[in-house]
């Protein structure tokens, strides 16, 4: 079957799944960038759902949907710079991810963790600077929809609430 077919097709399916997490709405407001931005040079790390600081939310992402790893997978990320629901893609990875996670160390960074499924792979994955392919962004609305109700909770939640409700409309 033709690659580019097969790459269309997997889009798809990706902005399909990512609806699962983003419910999409027409007052969603755009990052800068539009889905086919090439961004090089992104910070990435991993984590995995039975470190030490992830034990106490299970296999579950602040989306709330269960961590992902094949051809779909979970990403954290500041969701004030990568709003929960961007799918992205990374260069010479033929897997897609969708940012439906954050966490404390991320936030006021342009790190992405990559989820992986046990300590070897996210030992492994270390720390690598790549170039990712965004084949759609997600939503403002919806990240600050999950993340109001937790800003009490937590510096890095407050932060990132603040951060995009400071963004320009």
């Amino acid at each position: 079957m033709n690659p580019t077919i097969l790459l269309c097709f997997a889009a798809m399916c990706v902005s399909a799944a990512a609806e699962e997490v983003v419910k999409s709405s027409s007052s969603t407001t755009t990052p800068a960038g539009t889905p086919g931005q090439v961004i090089a040079g992104v910070k990435t790390t991993a984590y995995t759902h039975d470190e030490g600081d992830h034990i106490e939310y299970g296999a579950r992402t602040a989306a709330g949907t269960p961590l992902r790893h094949g051809q779909i997978r979970s990403a954290a990320a500041d969701w004030s710079i990568y709003p929960v629901g961007t799918v992205f893609q990374i260069k010479g990875d033929p897997s897609l991810y969708v940012v439906d996670d954050y966490g404390s160390a991320l936030v006021g960074t342009r790190t992405i963790d990559l989820y992986k499924p046990t300590q070897g792979m996210m030992h492994s994955w270390g720390t690598r600077h790549v170039t990712i392919h965004v084949l759609k962004w997600g939503s403002f609305s919806r990240s600050l929809a999950i993340l109001k109700p937790r800003a009490y909770k937590a510096w890095h939640v407050r932060e990132m609430v603040a951060r995009i409700q400071s963004r320009p409309a």
